[in-house]
Order: structure tokens, then C-alpha cells, then sequence
């Protein structure tokens, strides 16, 4: 048993969850094992709805483990990274004794599922220096130390901030913390960033996971289909306690034809264009007299400060344009997280501002 299994929750250790009726590996022409209707509804025309899908689907397994590079037992496939994150703080934090540490202003599901399982929340602020939001490596190590913290959550890149954590620093984080904490590295928009993921790391790290999603660079936001990869002995533990059937069939089937061959050339020749469109496009904001700062970005986003924030989002709402209001997040009291769009949508945000006259 791997030193990963010590951290788990004492009471989970050895839980077995709930063995559904897909959860049994047998064989038959007559399933009448799960009180399933042995007639398809009206709706669905080809009846791949009457029965309840298999808990992780193999093809799908398979699909997404070669997309990321790494073993079908290292990899647990939820409803969108959220469940993966609900799921390691239910099975690692004892209530009132665990911590939760992130790094805000930073994505905000990582302080709800640490306050829903009762788990103290340890904020390590991202420091804003020269190249943008940085993490303080060394703080958060202190931090999780010191607080009990049980999982540290580093977002790369960061949402809203756009900025890396070095996988150098993830290696470094992640060896202090062995045997003490799981290091979660949330890489939603690495496809973005044009640089390794810390799947990379997971040989030399029992205590590393690394979330990934097909919500953002493959367009299947819908589909709900994310991931969690880590030690095998861990995946097991969160895997029996996660819902019985947590993979909608035609959830799978629309992630299958999404990580086709085609789809996915096309999928990178996209990012392309998103990269190149958030390049013109932060630089085209940090030319307007009323920007104060474009932050640098390896997300398919950009956090921008403004010198009249609220006018500025007025004048893109007026516009017809919806972006991410970020004023009460910590330290972004100025500013508007605004996400990519096409070229023709980028154009008219540029337009929207510049109408208006945002400038102070």
C-alpha cells in the first residue's frame, strides 16, 4: 500500500461504497438485475438511455488516458473537475481537524468544498509582482504545514490571474509536503499555456494529482467530463466515494466524438487561434488610456484592471457583451476577468470600450 493511503481519511480507508448492479463484471441476454424498463423511452429513438451507464466507461477511460499520457488506473473521470475537487476533500479532510489550503484570488469551488465538508480554509495570497500573480511557493509550504492542510490547491494557469506555477516549483512543493499533504494541481486551461503539464511529475510524487477538463480548449463544457489523475491506490479510495453512475451516457458518447482524430486536430488548430487572438487582444487593452494593467495570461482569458471598472462594464453589458466581474474577488477590486471569444466578438469588446470612454 502506498504512503498516499495514510492520508486518507481514517474512517474511508478501507470504505467500500456503494456496489452498484454495472459495478458486477457478468454476462448475460436478459438484464434484469437494476429495475431498469425493458422498453426505451419515446425520446430516446435508439435506447441508450434505458440502462444506467458503467460507472468510469471503458472506451471512455481509455480515450481520455491516452489524450493525457498516462495509465487507465491513474485516472478518475467525473462530472467536470468540480466533482474531483468535492470528491478530495470529502475523502482526505476530517471535519473540523483537516485544512484546505489555495491560493486566492484564485477559482472559488476550493473554499466551497472545504466549508461544505467542515474543513478550515488556509488562503496563502498569490503575490502580484512585475511578471503578474505569482505563487509564494514557500508560504503555502509553511502554511500547510503549520495549519494541517490536507490538500494544497494550485491552479496553473491560475484562473482569474492567468499565471503558471514552474513545474520546478510543483516538484519542490510537492517533495516537502510528502507524506503530509496532497499537492491538486488544477490545470483546466493548460492546453492553453503551450507548456508540460505535471502529469510529468506523478512518478516521482505519491502525494501529486492533476485535474483536467474537457470544458474549455475541447468546447464540451455541457458534457461535464473532467478528470483526476494520481496514484492508483488514491484514485481507488475516490472512486468508492464517488456516486454510483457519475458518466451520462450520452455524455460519453459526445466525449468520445469530441477526442476523435478530427476533433482533436481541430481542437489545437483553435487553441492556436485563441493564443494568437489573446495575444492582439492584451495588447490592443494595454494601448487604452483607461486600462491600468493587462495581466499575462496562459488561459484563454485575461484579467484587466481598469481606472473606472464599473463604467467599464457597463459600457460591454451595453454592448451586449458579458464578462466576468471580479471586484469583490481579493486584491481585484479594479478588475474585469474577459474571456476569448472569435475575432469578430474580441473586436466588438474592443469597440464597446472605446466608445464609451472609459478613462478616468
Amino acid at each position: 500500500m502506498s504512503s498516499v493511503h495514510d492520508l486518507v481519511r481514517e474512517d474511508l480507508r478501507d470504505f467500500a461504497g456503494y456496489a452498484s448492479a454495472r459495478t458486477q463484471r457478468l454476462e448475460g441476454d436478459v438484464w434484469l438485475n437494476a429495475n431498469e424498463a425493458p422498453l426505451a423511452n419515446p425520446g430516446d429513438i435508439d435506447g441508450r438511455c434505458r440502462r444506467y451507464p458503467s460507472p468510469q466507461p471503458p472506451e471512455l477511460q481509455a480515450r481520455l488516458a491516452a489524450l493525457y499520457g498516462v495509465d487507465v488506473e491513474q485516472l478518475l473521470i467525473g462530472r467536470g473537475s468540480d466533482e474531483a475537487i468535492d470528491l478530495l476533500v470529502r475523502a482526505l479532510c476530517v471535519p473540523s481537524r483537516d485544512a484546505v489550503l489555495a491560493t486566492p484570488p484564485v477559482f472559488g469551488m476550493y473554499a466551497v468544498s472545504a466549508r461544505l465538508q467542515g474543513a478550515a480554509f488556509v488562503e496563502v495570497p498569490l503575490v502580484d509582482g512585475p511578471e503578474g500573480f505569482v505563487v509564494d511557493v514557500e508560504a503555502v509550504r509553511s502554511a500547510a504545514l503549520s495549519r494541517g492542510a490536507k490538500l494544497v490547491f494550485l491552479c496553473s494557469p491560475s484562473n482569474p490571474t492567468g499565471g503558471l506555477v514552474p513545474l520546478a516549483e510543483v516538484d519542490h512543493l510537492a517533495d516537502a509536503l510528502s507524506g503530509r499533504a496532497i499537492v491538486v494541481v488544477d490545470e483546466a486551461y493548460i492546453e492553453f499555456a503551450g507548456t508540460a503539464s505535471a502529469t510529468t511529475l506523478l512518478a516521482a510524487h505519491e502525494n501529486l494529482v492533476v485535474l483536467r477538463t474537457l470544458s474549455k480548449a475541447h468546447a464540451l463544457a455541457a458534457a461535464r467530463i473532467g478528470v483526476a489523475i494520481g496514484h492508483p491506490d488514491l484514485i481507488a479510495v475516490l472512486r468508492r466515494c464517488q456516486a454510483p453512475y457519475p458518466v451520462p451516457t450520452p455524455c460519453a458518447d459526445l466525449a468520445l466524438a469530441g477526442l476523435s482524430a478530427d476533433a482533436l486536430a481541430l481542437t489545437k488548430a483553435r487553441v492556436a487561434e485563441a493564443v494568437a487572438e489573446r495575444d492582439a487582444l492584451a495588447a490592443a487593452l494595454a494601448a487604452m488610456a483607461g486600462v491600468r494593467r493587462v495581466y499575462p495570461s496562459a488561459g484563454n482569458y485575461l484579467l484587466v484592471r481598469f481606472a473606472d471598472a464599473e463604467r467599464a462594464f457597463a459600457a460591454l453589458l451595453s454592448a451586449g457583451i458579458v464578462v466576468r466581474d471580479q471586484r469583490a474577488a481579493p486584491q481585484l477590486g479594479d478588475a474585469l476577468r474577459i474571456s476569448l471569444g472569435t475575432p469578430a466578438q474580441n473586436a466588438r469588446v474592443l469597440s464597446a470600450l472605446q466608445t464609451m470612454e472609459i478613462a478616468a
